[in-house]
């Protein structure tokens, strides 16, 4: 049995910068409401025209974390891509991902888990490295929001959350034998799956039901969001699977280098690094600058700890997210 770990690191955002007082032009809200409910001060957004897409994203992320992993395109055996937000219905962005970057014909791989898609896809990535049978695998979370969200006051709960961005880390064999991906812990429980769903279109929801049922106040292809209710299972889970992760690996909270969740909200963040009784060192939060990348935001949340030097070798380093599903995860990594 091989051990995996983290062997590169890359991120992209777009340069559009999308400010809350931007935002406030749009629909009735303003930075202090925004900020208070969400920690976020901007986001980034693709700008039409400006050449990006989730897959593109997904491309210029990967194409950094290859060269900091000293390897080329033709070395990735296999590559799995998360992402609620492909640049098509099908095929997935994976196998775009392939094409673009000049792989040879691996297998590609689409993960549908949202907010949990990077922890689920790293889980799935490093199964495969530890029964040997791929060495190198490229893993991505990469988002375009933007393209979907209704600005509009209707949509500003939701709306003003989000930000299009990517980031991506190459999984690789650990020969070293040293550390690496300890262990990984995923959890769902799809009672609450309409709290946080987007539900159309699809096939149960297409075009012509769309057309006939408009205009309406709530409209199914734009997403929906319980705060209140998605907040309060969050800060559970979050904690729940934390602790799980800990104690699978003899460890307590304060072996923890770095904890780095999911930004999904800062309060949320906060009341965890609270409840852990962690102290701001240990926690990397980039979501003020950001928003909710989804399954993007924590590899690009990963990769900038990494470049400020907050993650050395032999670091306990904790990836932990809650999301749409509801599904939750964790992984538990000694930096290698």
């Amino acid at each position: 049995m091989y051990s995996a770990k983290i062997s590169g690191l890359g991120s992209y955002v777009p340069e559009n910068v999308v400010t809350n007082d931007d935002l406030s032009k749009l629909m009735d809200t303003n930075d202090a409401w925004i900020q208070e409910r969400t920690g976020i001060k901007e986001r980034r957004h693709i700008k039409k025209g400006d050449g990006n897409s989730t897959s593109v994203m997904a491309v210029k992320a990967s194409t950094i974390a290859l060269e900091r992993s000293k390897l080329s395109p033709k070395d990735i055996d296999m590559i799995i891509f998360a992402t609620l937000s492909p640049d098509m219905y099908f095929p997935g962005g994976g196998v775009q991902v392939q094409e673009m970057m000049g792989m040879r014909t691996v297998p590609a791989l689409d993960v549908r888990n949202q907010c949990s898609g990077f922890v689920y896809a790293i889980s799935v990535a490093d199964q495969f490295i530890k029964t040997g049978m791929y060495k190198h695998i490229l893993v991505i979370g990469s988002e375009n929001h933007s393209g979907g969200l209704d600005f509009t006051t209707r949509g500003r709960g939701v709306s003003v959350i989000f930000g299009d961005g990517a980031g991506a880390a190459v999984v690789s064999r650990n020969d070293t034998g040293a550390g690496g991906i300890l262990s990984t812990h995923l959890h769902s429980e799809g009672k609450h799956k309409d709290e946080l769903s987007l539900q159309g279109p699809s096939t149960e929801y297409w075009v012509p039901e769309i057309i006939e049922k408009n205009p309406q106040e709530n409209i199914p292809y734009y997403p929906y969001m319980n705060g209140t209710f998605v907040f309060k299972h969050a800060v559970v889970r979050f904690s729940e699977v934390i602790s799980e992760g800990l104690r699978a690996n003899n460890l307590q909270s304060k072996d923890i280098s770095m904890l780095i969740p999911h930004q999904a909200n800062l309060r949320i963040s906060q009341f965890i690094q609270q409840k852990m009784k962690l102290r701001d060192d240990q926690v990397f939060n980039n979501i003020q600058k950001y928003g909710n990348t989804t399954a993007a935001s924590i590899p690009i949340a990963l990769t900038e700890a990494w470049e400020e030097g907050k993650i050395n070798n032999g670091d306990i380093v904790v990836l932990a997210a809650f999301g749409s599903g509801f599904t939750w995860g964790s992984v538990i990594i000694q930096w290698a």
